[in-house]
């Protein structure tokens, strides 16, 4: 894992200001905090703690560089459950435990640690992806971006899904490997491997806050 990191001044071109946005994914109450759905059905939110404060750490460093931060949330209604995901569930669980997480309006959507500010561009999401169904597409080629840095929740599932579908609409693709977290840490290792093996590049957020500062230098 993260077994190529380049160099601070190869990094501070290819994430520059004018270029890049951070995509912070689904950290929400319900994915991140003890007091949301998962948290009171028993997942140890603990071990999703140091990347929440390392995905704060590395939005505030954004903003001083001035790249743009865009936020993707899960937003779900019963209008908009998806019918197969319910069946699929009842497939391999027996059961149909339900789609009620991060329903509209109510504190689990929240955001939970790094929150928008205000003008910052929030986009909602029905599925993993934060591309699918969504405009954060066109949202990111109106201003010319074609390279991303991708942290949040979970490694394996909504981060590598919006991942994947950015490396196939040709955005080049970072993710700060200590900003991301799935509830296994074997399962987040895999999938950083798998994502490093196949479309993206592993930095940390120390390695970003080199970078834009590097750009700051050789901008004065």
């Amino acid at each position: 894992m993260n077994k190529h990191t380049p160099s601070a001044e190869s990094l501070s071109d290819w994430v520059a200001p004018a270029r890049t946005a951070v995509i912070v994914i689904d950290i929400q109450v319900d994915f991140a905090s003890a007091e949301g759905v998962l948290g009171k059905a028993g997942v140890d939110m603990s071990i999703t703690e140091p990347a929440v404060a390392a995905a704060s750490q590395l939005v505030e460093d954004a903003r001083e560089a001035g790249v743009p931060v865009i936020f993707v949330g899960l937003q779900t209604d019963a209008a908009t459950d998806s019918p197969v995901w319910g069946e699929w569930r009842r497939r391999k669980n027996g059961v149909d435990e339900g789609g009620g997480i991060c329903r509209s309006g109510t504190p689990g959507a929240d955001f939970f640690g790094p929150k928008p500010e205000p003008g910052e561009t929030v986009v909602p999401k029905l599925r993993y992806s934060g591309f699918f169904g969504t405009s954060l597409d066109a949202i990111l080629r109106a201003r010319q971006i074609d390279t991303l840095v991708v942290c949040g929740l979970t490694t394996e599932c909504c981060v590598d899904c919006t991942v994947r579908d950015a490396f196939h609409l040709d955005y080049f693709v970072y993710v700060p490997t200590d900003a991301c977290a799935a509830y296994d840490e074997q399962i987040h290792i895999g999938a950083l491997n798998s994502l490093e093996l196949n479309c993206a590049t592993l930095v940390t957020t120390a390695d970003l806050r080199s970078a834009w500062a590097t750009q700051e230098e050789s901008n004065q």
